[in-house]
C-alpha cells in the first residue's frame, strides 16, 4: 500500500476532455461520460451515446448494473423509465437487464402513487370528520341555548353556518 500513495499520480478532468475523446475509453468511457454530464443536464440528451457506448459491448452486466444505479440516483432524467426502455431498444444484448430495471421504476412510481393518494385520502377523511363533529357539538350547543357567537368561537363554525344548523 505504502508504494501506491508514495508516488505521484495523475488527476483526470474530465469536464474538460470532450466527449468524442471519452467515448474513446472503451469500458470506462460510459463511467467517464456519465461522471461528466451527471449533474449538467437531463441524462435523456446523453441517449446517443450511452446507445453507442452499449452496443460495443465492453460493460459486464455488473458494471452496467452499477452504472444505471448511478444515473438513477445522482442523475437527472425527466422520464427515467422511458431513458432505461430507450436504453433497452438501442442495445438488444442488455435489453433483459435494462427492462427488469424500467419495470421495476414503474412498479416503484405507481406504489409511491398509490401510498401518497391514500395518505390525502385519509387526511381528507380526518377533516370532514373533524367538521362533522363540530356541526354535531353546534348543534347540541344550541339545543341547551347557548350563545351563537360562543359557538362559532368554541368550534370554529361561521355564524351564517350555526343560522343553517338550527333550522
Amino acid at each position: 500500500m505504502k508504494g501506491i500513495y508514495s508516488h505521484e499520480f495523475a488527476l483526470v478532468d474530465l469536464t474538460i476532455m470532450p466527449d468524442n475523446q471519452l467515448l474513446q475509453h472503451r469500458r470506462i468511457a460510459m463511467l467517464a461520460l456519465l461522471q461528466k454530464h451527471i449533474r449538467q443536464r437531463d441524462l435523456s440528451e446523453l441517449l446517443d451515446p450511452l446507445i453507442t457506448l452499449l452496443t460495443q459491448d465492453h460493460l459486464t452486466d455488473t458494471q452496467l448494473s452499477v452504472l444505471v444505479n448511478y444515473m438513477l440516483k445522482a442523475g437527472n432524467a425527466a422520464e427515467p423509465g422511458a431513458l432505461i426502455r430507450q436504453l433497452a431498444q438501442g442495445a438488444p444484448q442488455y435489453k433483459e437487464q435494462l427492462m427488469t430495471i424500467a419495470e421495476w421504476l414503474e412498479e416503484k412510481g405507481r406504489t409511491e402513487g398509490l401510498q401518497k393518494g391514500l395518505q390525502k385520502g385519509l387526511e381528507q377523511g380526518l377533516a370532514q370528520g373533524r367538521e362533522a363533529e363540530a356541526r354535531a357539538i353546534a348543534r347540541k350547543m344550541l339545543a341547551n341555548g347557548l350563545e351563537p357567537g360562543l359557538i362559532a368561537s368554541v368550534t370554529g363554525i361561521t355564524p351564517e353556518e350555526l343560522s343553517t344548523l338550527s333550522h
